[in-house]
């Protein structure tokens, strides 16, 4: 059968072409240029002054306390919960994999809700947390619980697919030949997944530091306290503070392009190791 007819005209592929980086240029790339431009609008004085702000730095640094704890807890169960789904059959297999996706069909508000609701005084559990002196909600505790839940899913659903692809023959041939499990996991199983736990490292931590609709409803928006970066930038922007929300506003987006080339890296990583491990399963 002749492919030529089949093919798009060029005039169809260049048109599309132009559509689609129109598109990209006024919603991704001006919104882009535009933050960087009204952060530096007022010198670089200002910009440092925005940046070096008592109630910025917290922020940045309540940000990345956050990170670095959601961070490992996440490699920790999304490899827990990827060895689970692809290594073992189990009764309710399917649900746990559908549930897996639940964080990504809930929406950040809801989900900040549910925390306020389950730990918030009103509930029984806050109650005795209270009774106790345990605060949860409206501290660092709620704001890394809802955090690490928006973010659960990216390190099990970049594992799962490679994973699957290799299947358990190699580890299975190391337990045979005297490895223990320790052994077989720091000799086997993950040298074999390293680019694709690298991948759901970089989407975890970017999003545990740019998460917004959770933590705002478990943070209680207090001042040099619970204000993260995203929080810190809304209050900022709110009081007609333009050049500090941008400014503060320029260090999200230049964390979203590292993690941007970060991604692309890994994926195309992946994406060779995946072949190589389809090669190996058809030889």
């Amino acid at each position: 059968m002749d492919n030529q007819h089949l093919t798009e005209p060029p005039y169809l592929r260049c048109v599309l072409i132009a559509v689609a980086l129109l598109f990209l240029a006024m919603m991704l790339l001006v919104p882009l240029l535009s933050v960087f431009y009204y952060a530096l609008e007022g010198g670089w004085r200002l910009y440092l002054a925005a940046l070096t702000d008592p109630e910025a730095l917290h922020a940045l640094k309540l940000t990345l306390t956050i990170a670095a704890i959601v961070v490992p807890l996440n490699v920790i169960l999304g490899m827990a919960m990827a060895w689970l789904l692809t290594r073992f059959d189990f009764y309710g297999k399917q649900w746990l994999s559908t549930l897996l996706d639940l964080p990504f069909s809930v929406s950040p508000v809801v989900a900040g809700l549910m925390f306020v609701l389950l730990f918030g005084a009103n509930s029984a559990m806050g109650g005795w947390l209270e009774s106790h002196n345990i605060q949860i909600v409206f501290a660092l505790p709620s704001m890394i619980l809802a955090t690490l839940f928006v973010t659960f899913p990216f390190v099990a659903k970049s594992l799962i697919p490679i994973m699957q692809t290799q299947g358990s023959s190699e580890e299975q041939a190391a337990l045979i030949l005297g490895a223990n499990a320790w052994q077989m996991f720091w000799r086997v199983t993950l040298p074999n997944v390293k680019w694709a736990l690298l991948y759901g490292i970089i989407l975890t931590n970017a999003r545990a530091m740019g998460e917004f609709g959770a933590v705002s409803m478990v943070s209680g928006h207090i001042r040099g306290q619970t204000n993260t970066l995203p929080l810190q930038v809304e209050i900022l922007y709110n009081e007609y503070q333009f050049t500090a929300a941008f400014a503060l506003s320029s260090v999200l987006a230049f964390l979203a392009l590292l993690t941007l080339l970060l991604q692309n890296f890994l994926d195309w990583r992946q994406r060779k190791a995946l072949a190589m491990a389809a090669r190996e399963t058809h030889q």
